[in-house]
């Protein structure tokens, strides 16, 4: 289907906009204040409209506009046709999956025991009738599914993972240590932080490839100048824990998890060189910003990050 040649390119959506203000207001200044735009604009806006109409839409009285009935015929039309438009929109991100009661989100292990509960409590204050469906998973799973469109927005770490800021937008909400976490019966040195070099010959157990912490258990024994030796890799972080619990080995793991472990396995800080941080932060694609259920998450996600750091 080709598009009427009739219609020219320079009949827009805007000239239209203002052009039917200014036949609800009357007058130009009026037009003007409405739409938060100078005078000249909605003259020329008016006077090129009729021109790319090729008939006489106003006759001049004075310094005021007078419409014709060739103008009050084409408000009609301008009213169907934006109401068609409206409509087109909406179906168009129904089609999306924007906007509706459903919000996709995908987030990180490790966030479901204190965050994601924090946030959905304040997302179903704020929207009753919102659905959230949760999705599991690793930091670069996660950032795939969300460029598919298969997700809406993403808790993750982006410490470590390329975020095109470009096209996504990034809203932070706090910056996680990472800890040395060994088995209960382990005899440890606690008076003073841990140095990677004293555990060469422990075993140890991490995540799999593409989580962040993964990517940070890499970098600490790097600087380390070691490859530990792993027994075993794991999709999940509390799978992972529960093998240190079992005392099957050490890990490195983000202190968001403490309050969970802290009386079943021993943490230490890393000593200065090791030490590290993961900027935990909510992403959702920048064409997407308007979205009302994604301007309600960053609403929640931004009081959250508030209440963890009150003085900011």
């Amino acid at each position: 289907m080709t598009m009427n040649p009739l219609i020219t390119n320079d009949i827009t959506f805007r000239k239209l906009s203002i052009f039917m203000t200014f036949m609800e207001k009357g007058n130009i200044a009026r037009t003007a204040e409405a739409l938060d735009i100078s005078g000249v604009s909605v003259h020329r806006a008016l006077h090129t409209l009729e021109e790319n109409v090729r008939c006489p839409l106003f006759v001049h009285k004075g310094r005021n506009l007078i419409p014709q009935p060739a103008a009050w015929t084409l408000l009609e039309y301008c009213q169907e046709v934006s109401q068609l438009m409206a409509r087109g929109l909406e179906e168009a991100r129904k089609t999306a999956g924007i906007g509706q009661g459903r919000l996709r989100v995908g987030t990180l292990y490790s966030l479901t025991l204190e965050t994601v509960p924090h946030l959905i409590m304040g997302m179903k204050l704020r929207r009753p009738d919102l659905e959230l469906d949760l999705t599991m998973g690793s930091n670069e799973a996660l950032l795939r599914m969300l460029e598919d469109g298969m997700l809406d927005a993403i808790l993750i770490s982006i410490s470590e993972s390329a975020i095109d800021r470009n096209s996504l937008e990034v809203l932070p909400l706090f910056h996680d240590d990472i800890y040395l976490a060994a088995p209960a019966t382990a005899t440890l040195d606690t008076s003073s932080p841990a140095d990677l070099r004293d555990y060469r010959d422990q075993k140890f157990v991490s995540l799999a490839e593409g989580f962040a912490t993964y990517a940070g258990f890499q970098e600490a024994f790097h600087i380390a100048g070691f490859e530990p030796e792993i027994v075993t890799r794991v999709n999940d972080i509390f799978s992972m824990l529960s093998l240190v619990q079992a005392g099957v080995g050490f890990t490195l793991m983000p202190g968001r998890m403490k309050k969970m472990y802290e009386n079943s396995v021993q943490l230490l800080k890393l000593s200065q060189p090791y030490q590290m941080q993961q900027l935990i932060a909510i992403v959702f694609a920048r064409n997407r910003e308007r979205d009302p259920n994604l301007l309600a998450l960053a609403a929640e996600g931004r009081m959250y990050a508030r209440s963890l750091n009150p003085g900011a």
